[in-house]
């Protein structure tokens, strides 16, 4: 068994006949952890995780989950392999109940005593899950939503879940719920793999920190170092050359 849980080795990728977005990416989740993607717009966060989740094959390189090359296969191929992809913006079916969206999560699970089981763990994972679980989807916060659309994906037990700019569109106190949701999932066991546009609040909550700039990991290592670093705070994060980074909040686990 590998000591990670995905593994991008060496990744080349581009959309199309256009130039390479991924240059030569090295990417690494061990197990239990939050592993966070920062960098500036067009770096190439997001496609990481397209490239993670089987909808962008890479030109190069390979993907690895659980020690197991998943190169080149595509999304119901990665699914099963154990990744879950939660897109940007909001994917639930607002006409829908939470019960419904959630059971979306499980319609490859033929067990019903596991779906069971995966129900009353996300339930008790995200209580407001469990609270408006009758309720139709499209009347609760945006906030709200995206923790349906975390249960949804916990439906099939993933071994790594792929979370693409889970804050967009919320305002800060709703994005601290959603961070925090973000850091159950990683103390029930689950490892994470975020890519996140507000680099001081993912490193806040992520154990390990990667910035990408021009298709590449720049930096990479545990995150509360990254945050405190004065070079990267002056580059990516809104901080003067020679200070330190400040923080609006402690970080919230070191490993």
């Amino acid at each position: 068994m590998s000591d990670y849980l995905l593994e991008l080795n060496d990744i080349e990728a581009g959309y199309g006949r256009a130039a390479l977005v991924l240059r030569g990416l090295t990417v690494k989740v061990p197990a239990g952890t939050v592993v966070c993607l920062v960098g500036p717009n067009g770096a190439g966060k997001s496609t990481v995780l397209k490239v993670a989740s089987g909808l962008l094959a890479p030109r190069s390189g390979a993907v690895v989950v659980d020690g197991v090359d998943v190169t080149g296969r595509g999304p119901q191929d990665m699914l099963a392999s154990g990744l879950a992809h939660v897109l940007q913006g909001h994917s639930v079916f607002r006409e829908m109940t939470v019960e419904e969206n959630v059971m979306l999560g499980a319609y490859t699970v033929r067990d019903k005593a596991l779906v069971a089981e995966r129900v009353d763990f996300v339930r008790s994972l995200f209580p407001i899950v469990g609270e408006r679980w009758k309720q139709l989807a499209g009347l609760l916060s945006g906030g709200q939503q995206k923790q349906v659309e975390f249960a949804r994906s916990l439906m099939i037990s993933p071994k790594v879940v792929l979370l693409d700019e889970p804050s967009m569109g919320l305002d800060p106190k709703t994005t601290a719920t959603v961070f925090e949701q973000v850091v159950r999932m990683r103390d029930a066991g689950i490892a994470v793999l975020l890519v996140e546009q507000n680099a001081r609040r993912a490193l806040e909550t992520a154990d390990i920190g990667c910035v990408l700039d021009l298709g590449r990991v720049h930096i990479s290592g545990p995150a509360p170092e990254l945050l405190a670093d004065p070079q990267l705070g002056a580059l990516y994060l809104g901080g003067r050359p020679g200070e330190p980074t400040p923080s609006t909040t402690t970080p919230t686990r070191n490993r």
